[in-house]
């Protein structure tokens, strides 16, 4: 790990500690403050370059305290000899991630091969509690995504996720799986790449849930949705937020159901079938009138 890598590790995550990480705004002032006077990314970041950067002392105890925690890092590390470190700066860390802006994650703990992150994906959410059609549909794209050779991006939650995944899986595909409980409980299996930020050890949270549907819908070209309450629950957030901010194409089944028809209002793409081919999905035209 460069020692850049390192900094970025160690000011964001808690490293099994009850201690406060930087914020992701936080750091962003802070990277700010000492790009202006320093240029050497992986130079020593002691209190006086601090000062000289403007940071306020409060901040530069914080900031020196976290950055004090190298072998504390080095026995986190060594506790889960399974699972690497890839930080925003990383070779291989995926530009469609990067693309998030201040909600990139900063680090992220992989259980697997992160060289799937660097595959071409595309994302399957959906519903934990599915109709036969919609289950089917999680099925059928899980199978196309092996076959026509993209990485199956999910989170692994019942229902959708577990059932596209295990047909990507059968039919000899590749899985990103974004978790949001403890990477440390995910069972080790050939060619699923687990995936969780902050920490390899940390357990479900809301908020954490939420983060890793964003990921989902950013790191995907192609998003597909099995299935969809009308305004509520992850699925619907998630997706809502992919449409608003246009991180990549969704696709839903017109399956008769409120939820797929507002999304389609809010610019999803409505299937009126199972789509033979991922790969030949385009996104819709936009006429000068829209």
């Amino acid at each position: 790990m460069r020692p850049a890598e390192k900094l970025l590790v160690l000011l964001l995550c808690r490293l099994g500690q009850e201690i406060r990480p930087l914020r992701p705004a936080e750091l962003r002032r802070f990277s700010e403050a000492l790009a202006a006077v320093h240029t050497d990314e992986n130079a020593e970041v002691t209190d006086d370059v601090l000062r000289a950067c403007g940071i306020a002392a409060e901040m530069r105890q914080r900031v020196l305290s976290l950055l004090a925690r190298e072998n504390v890092l080095t026995s986190y590390l060594a506790a889960a000899p399974d699972i690497s470190v890839l930080t925003r700066i990383s070779e291989g860390y995926p530009q469609r991630l990067r693309s998030l802006g201040a909600e990139c994650p900063g680090v992220l703990f992989c259980k697997g091969d992160p060289r799937l992150l660097a595959t071409r994906c595309v994302s399957l959410v959906g519903s934990r509690r599915l109709s036969a059609q919609g289950r089917a549909f999680a099925r059928h794209i899980g199978t196309l995504a092996a076959k026509e050779g993209f990485t199956l991006v999910s989170g692994g939650a019942p229902g959708a996720d577990r059932t596209a995944q295990e047909a990507c899986l059968a039919a000899g595909g590749r899985v990103v799986s974004f978790v949001p409980d403890a990477l440390t409980g995910c069972r080790a299996r050939k060619n699923v790449l687990y995936c969780s930020d902050e920490g390899y050890e940390l357990t479900f949270s809301a908020a954490r849930a939420l983060r890793r549907n964003l990921f989902i819908h950013a790191l995907g070209e192609k998003v597909f949705v099995a299935q969809c309450p009308r305004c509520a629950g992850g699925t619907w957030a998630g997706t809502q937020e992919n449409l608003r901010r246009g991180l990549s194409t969704v696709y839903a089944l017109r399956d008769g159901t409120e939820g797929a028809e507002a999304l389609g209002a809010l610019g999803a793409v409505l299937l009126p079938g199972f789509p033979p081919a991922i790969g030949d999905l385009e996104p819709p035209q936009l006429s000068i009138f829209n």
